[in-house]
């Protein structure tokens, strides 16, 4: 009884530090690149990626948390760092979005990965779900829809790279099956970080220097103001490197399904604690398109949690 006790226990610790890490980061990202006027969203990018690359290898190499897994081939490499540049584009893409969104406007955009992720696998693997499964997805964009109308923030630029991280991560998740679908490439998803970030890291330094002029420049001079800067910027990078990190924990202590429906609570969370916050303006209309689209993607993990049981019966 103790031990299940002390399961249960520890379980639940896991996924309250992997909600608190997830909704910190989202939060600590907006508070930054809109409300902070720190508005290089590629060098942030780059802060996380140059966390989650030192970090993952300490986890891995130094502490042992996973057994190391080896890239063996140059395609595999080749393989890797296409899905690493996806990955880096979708949190570019969002961290962009959120210059411009309310995080809960952003939150309801992110919930239609299911709709994405659905539509890559068909046209990349032929992959068809049953018609109730694609049933379920016209909530999904639906509430979308009609979120969009009712935002009293709604910003068009924004609006396309959330949308834009939102298909580039379905379109990793859809590839990183079909890239990597063999038992000698197969990596887990603390090793793949370790070997995306790095890739990350290559292509977000010159896109930083190109594209956002002087930024070194500018932070150092923020930084020998006021020293606060420093330690948002480490905190909020070490933070996106334990998002990864407790993703990887709570399904490997529960399951990817569980990790599903506690991801569709988690939204929700992040858009009430959000308005609480940073208390932007919502409408009655945006808040029904939103709550349509969780019901949606509920309705959908429903759907395809049903298809499985009758495919292995």
């Amino acid at each position: 009884m103790r031990v299940s006790l002390s399961g249960k226990l520890f379980t639940v610790s896991l996924i309250s530090f992997w909600y608190a890490s997830n909704i910190g980061v989202l939060l600590l990202n907006k508070y930054l690149l809109s409300n902070y006027g720190f508005k290089y969203p590629i060098f942030l990018t780059l802060c996380h990626m140059m966390a989650c690359s030192m970090l993952s290898y300490i986890a891995i190499a130094w502490m042992k948390m996973v057994p190391l897994q080896t890239v063996r081939s140059r395609v595999q490499f080749v393989k890797i760092s296409s899905l690493g540049l996806i990955f880096c584009l979708s949190v570019v893409g969002g961290n962009i979005s959120l210059r411009y969104l309310p995080v809960s406007f952003n939150q309801a955009i992110g919930a239609t990965t299911p709709f994405f992720t659905a539509v890559f696998a068909y046209v990349m693997t032929l992959k068809r779900e049953g018609w109730l499964t694609y049933m379920a997805l016209v909530p999904v964009v639906t509430g979308v829809m009609i979120a969009s109308g009712g935002e009293p923030s709604f910003h068009l630029f924004g609006f396309i790279m959330c949308v834009s991280a939102t298909a580039a991560r379905a379109l990793k998740t859809v590839l990183q099956g079909v890239l990597l679908s063999s038992e000698a490439e197969k990596l887990n998803s603390m090793n793949l970080l370790m070997y995306m970030a790095p890739v990350a890291v290559a292509f977000l330094l010159p896109a930083s220097i190109i594209m956002e002029e002087d930024v070194l420049g500018i932070t150092i001079q923020l930084a020998r103001e006021d020293s606060t800067i420093v330690w948002l910027l480490l905190f909020n990078s070490t933070l996106a490197y334990f998002v990864n990190l407790t993703n990887f924990l709570v399904t490997k202590h529960t399951s990817a399904l569980t990790l599903q429906v506690l991801g569709n609570a988690k939204g929700a969370v992040a858009v009430v604690i959000s308005i609480l916050i940073f208390r932007n303006p919502v409408s009655v209309t945006g808040m029904l398109g939103y709550s349509l689209t969780v019901i949606g993607v509920i309705l959908y993990s429903e759907a395809k949690k049903r298809n499985k049981r009758e495919r292995d019966t």
